[in-house]
């Protein structure tokens, strides 16, 4: 029964996650999200409460124990935590690549190593991970978040080959643009070289515009529904506008694609 199946939302405070929140509660889920502070970040009204830090595995490991020990269960993982870091290759630190990917590859892999072997002691789980259209079409002066998503991307399929004959169920979900906070809350790397300036002035504009022009996030909660009460999801459901370059990438000349990307990013003159 629905109204027995509990949903663990990682970063469910806002944006995706707060959708999913919300359209799962209102279907009779029963929703619990994460939150690094969850006395400044308020969940959706309904929502169970779980202090948890994805970059942490002490933190992961006990906000989990205190999930299952309150539920004997759980059903749904839901990996949506995230931020993006924007800043060239070159004027990236190390440091500061390698804490991106801290949150948005290995936080996804923290929580669902914490949570599979509850799942397979029930024969049964759903782990969806939100990676992003950048996993196949990166955006220019983001590169280090499109590593993160397409790693999440690639990781999530040789995981769903090792744990369907177990009965869990892997899906991810890669939105394009939509009118979230993302954008503005994005880390900048702190060393940037002048040389890039005009490029990454650019490009950043005509992302901030393609936030503002984004598509309603709900649809992102929706999809989450839809692959939950499917029988056979698929490994990858591409959502929003932008999702139809997936196709268009592999279809036409690689030259034109690029052509395509640097106008849209205006880096050419």
């Amino acid at each position: 029964m629905v109204e027995n199946r509990v949903v663990l939302i990682t970063g469910a405070s806002s944006g995706f996650g707060r959708e999913t929140a919300r359209i799962l509660l209102g279907q009779g889920f029963k929703v619990y999200g994460t939150s690094r502070n969850p006395t400044t970040k308020p969940q959706e009204s309904g929502v169970g409460v779980i202090a948890l830090d994805v970059d942490s595995d002490d933190s992961v490991q006990s906000g989990v124990k205190e999930l299952i020990d309150e539920t004997g269960r759980l059903d749904v993982l839901v990996n949506n935590a995230g931020y993006v870091l924007t800043g060239g290759a070159e004027e990236t630190t190390i440091a500061e690549a390698r804490a991106q990917l801290e949150t948005d590859f290995f936080g996804p892999v923290r929580m669902t190593k914490a949570v599979l072997p509850t799942m397979r002691m029930q024969g049964s789980g759903q782990i969806i991970n939100i990676s992003s259209m950048a996993a196949f079409l990166p955006v220019p002066f983001e590169g280090y978040y499109a590593a993160a998503k397409a790693a999440l991307l690639a990781w999530s399929e040789a995981l769903r080959h090792e744990v369907k004959s177990l009965g869990i169920k892997i899906s991810v979900i890669e939105p394009g643009f939509f009118k979230t906070n993302l954008g503005e809350a994005r880390k900048v790397a702190k060393y940037p070289i002048r040389d890039y300036d005009h490029l990454r002035v650019r490009a950043i504009s005509a992302l901030d515009e393609d936030f503002r022009n984004g598509a309603d996030p709900k649809i992102v909660g929706e999809t989450a529904l839809r692959i939950i009460t499917s029988k056979n999801p698929k490994l990858e459901y591409a959502v929003g506008r932008e999702g139809r370059y997936r196709r268009l990438k592999h279809l036409m000349p690689q030259s034109i694609i690029e052509n395509g990307v640097r106008r849209h990013w205006k880096l050419d003159p």
